[in-house]
């Protein structure tokens, strides 16, 4: 729902949207920047500790892409060049004269926070979403797996529900990234964490 946790799980995918805690380490803001990230875990060796250092920003870890796209964030264009050539390519279908990463980052941002810093929801036919898709459902949260949908956990994927079909669903994802993910989006970062394809039934 796009809140910052605390767990002992750690994800697939690294994220950035600015720094976000005091020196104190202490989480103030939600996002500091448009410019909303996920990387790789490991590139060119970088490594930097200890983590939440005062002002630089705030790292984030996400379970994988699925779950980095229903945050709202896109490709970075260094660790994840070829994604973010991707990425733009199929923007500039979506989105004609909307060229470069400000003009993505500024729809994107229109497209997961309104006024006041909650969370954009939008609603659609949960027949045709492609897999990679976040939705609300029973007050929980279930990414879209071929004809099911698994539950989301922090620290992995539990319980598979069959897919509703011709009911309206509540999706997280930004319009924007929904149509990304219906284009084939295989990205060099795990789209799905393993325990999607292992999730209780």
């Amino acid at each position: 729902m796009g809140e910052l946790i605390a767990v002992a799980e750690r994800g697939l995918v690294y994220g950035n949207r600015g720094c976000l805690h005091d020196a104190r380490g202490e989480i103030r803001r939600s996002w500091a920047v448009k410019r909303w990230i996920a990387c790789r875990l490991q590139f060119r060796g970088w490594r930097r500790t200890p983590l939440m250092q005062p002002g630089r920003f705030t790292e984030l870890f996400f379970l994988d892409e699925a779950t980095a796209f229903a945050a709202g964030h896109r490709p970075c264009a260094l660790c994840r060049r070829a994604d973010y050539d991707r990425i733009t390519g199929v923007w500039a279908q979506l989105h004609p004269g909307a060229r470069g990463a400000d003009a993505v980052d500024a729809v994107l941002h229109g497209e997961r926070v309104v006024a006041g810093g909650g969370r954009v929801l939008h609603e659609t036919g949960a027949d045709g979403l492609p897999d990679g898709v976040f939705v609300l459902r029973d007050g929980a949260v279930w990414v879209v797996v071929g004809p099911e949908l698994a539950r989301w956990t922090p620290g992995g994927y539990v319980d598979r529900v069959s897919r509703p079909v011709g009911e309206p669903a509540v999706v997280l994802t930004p319009r924007s990234l929904v149509a990304v993910l219906a284009s084939g989006w295989e990205p060099v970062v795990p789209l799905l964490h393993p325990s999607a394809a292992g999730a209780r039934r």
